[in-house]
């Protein structure tokens, strides 16, 4: 006999899209629903039409009746305590004239998102519907139009940071609490998102990442807008959050179905869980070179093993030794333990050549002399270097630099990186592999050249 195992549930806030369903997986309220989970929510829907689509576009569109919507709506508000609500595809006038209604008595953040047009250039809205949409805006904490929504709803095209910024204050004068008027349809290399408030004009540019997978985006971007503000985040700090999280989602997107693919709403739960093993395969590899000892390849300012998390974009999701590895009388020893953003410099490299090979997870720095440069031509194996003196005086920083002019325009990663050094820099290799153990393998191969150079020398 056994006792009855005591309960312990979890409390998120609620939040509730109001939209579309996407048979696809990609958009809609499959979308809503995922990324109100990833950003710990708990999703509830109120469902205003079924769509037949995939990654390559629209087929069918069916849109709920009124008193279907208004009926879902009713089971949620009457049970849930509702902290935020988004809104996506509405479909209709009426539809978007019941929203609204709805809209005057919550007592939460509301987000409109209006969903007109498909990533596919699909038609998602009639143009009684737009029309309609004027009441909507006015009961909005955030409206996220694109530049071609916000043409719609304010007949200013935001081609230009003047025009986002006058898009946005129209939105506000509608009656929108603020309006963040997103520049991913603007072409030009980099995305520009504007954010106006009655306080202030935000500002945010991004490098664009070259994919076409961005379905759902716009549904992604609001819902976790909707779950930070449920949360209690400020409005700015929800916004801000929630853009960086879409460009990971975009960045390592799903390559699903035979159109460009989808955004991955669950990337940054991913991502945190691969944490731990991250920093054990780093603890591994490092007691490893110990075990190995090698002391012969340590840099005077001494040796560190970087492992970036599968989608790692800064240098708090990298896991080093704190203090790194260095000699001892006979060997080596690494400082102290492991820890995420340990690392600064091997870290940034190693994030640098990420953006060129994504696969790329693992780097150690090594010492460079000429007894390393004849073994590694020994190995055969490829390498290239870079120039200090050759840094131009307006680069963001030495090893962004350095990963771009090394890796930029190759087809295939390279094994070793060589840093000749400069005034007050000492000279350094750097291997880098998709793989922990192939790069630990890879010193220990370099020490075992090195060492035999030497023997042939005496």
């Amino acid at each position: 006999m056994t006792d009855t195992r005591r309960r312990n549930p979890t409390e998120k806030p609620v939040v509730l899209t109001i939209a579309g369903s996407d048979s696809g997986g990609g958009a809609g309220v499959q979308a809503d629903l995922k990324t109100i989970e990833a950003m710990g929510g708990f999703g509830t829907s109120a469902i205003t039409a079924v769509t037949a689509q995939n990654t390559l576009g629209v087929e069918s569109t069916h849109v709920l009746p009124t008193e279907e919507l208004a009926a879902q709506l009713e089971a949620v508000l009457s049970d849930f305590d509702v902290r935020a609500v988004k809104t996506g595809m509405l479909a209709t006038a009426e539809l978007v004239e019941t929203v609204t209604d709805y809209a005057a008595e919550f007592d939460c953040p509301l987000v409109v998102d209006p969903v007109m047009v498909a990533a596919s250039g699909d038609r998602l809205l009639t143009e009684a519907a737009e029309a309609a949409y004027d009441d909507l805006v006015a009961e909005a904490t955030l409206v996220t139009p694109n530049a071609d929504e916000a043409a719609v709803l304010t007949d200013v095209t935001p081609e230009d940071e003047a025009g986002a910024r006058l898009a946005g204050q129209r939105l506000l004068t509608a009656g929108a609490d603020a309006a963040l008027v997103k520049g991913g349809h603007v072409p030009g290399e980099e995305v520009l998102d504007v954010l106006v408030t009655a306080e202030s004009i935000e500002t945010a540019r991004h490098p664009r990442i070259d994919t076409e997978a961005t379905h759902g985006s716009g549904c992604t971007l609001s819902s976790a807008i909707a779950t930070r503000l449920a949360h209690g985040e400020p409005l700015v700090d929800a916004v801000g959050r929630s853009v960086s999280f879409l460009q990971r989602a975009i960045r390592y997107h799903h390559d699903a179905g035979e159109g460009p693919g989808a955004v991955h709403h669950l990337v940054a739960l991913r991502n945190e869980a691969a944490r731990e093993p991250t920093a054990e395969t780093v603890h591994d590899a490092v007691s490893w070179l110990v075990a190995e000892n090698v002391r012969p390849l340590v840099p005077e300012v001494g040796m560190n093993v970087v492992g970036a998390t599968p989608y790692a974009e800064d240098e708090r999701e990298t896991a080093a030794v704190e203090g790194r590895i260095t000699k001892t009388l006979d060997g080596v020893e690494p400082n102290r333990g492991i820890r995420f953003g340990a690392s600064s410099h091997v870290a940034r490299f190693l994030l640098g050549g990420r953006e060129f090979f994504p696969e790329l997870r693992f780097a150690v720095n090594c010492r460079f002399g000429d007894d390393i440069e004849v073994a590694i031509e020994d190995l055969g194996w490829d390498v290239t270097e870079y120039d200090r003196a050759a840094e131009p005086d307006d680069a963001a920083g030495t090893m962004d630099w350095a990963a771009r002019d090394t890796f930029g325009g190759r087809s295939d990663p390279p094994v070793a990186v060589v840093d000749r050094g400069a005034v007050g820099k000492e000279p350094m290799t750097k291997l880098v592999g998709r793989e922990a153990s192939t790069v630990a393998e890879r010193v220990v191969e370099l020490r075992d050249a090195v060492a035999r150079g030497s023997d042939e020398e005496t």
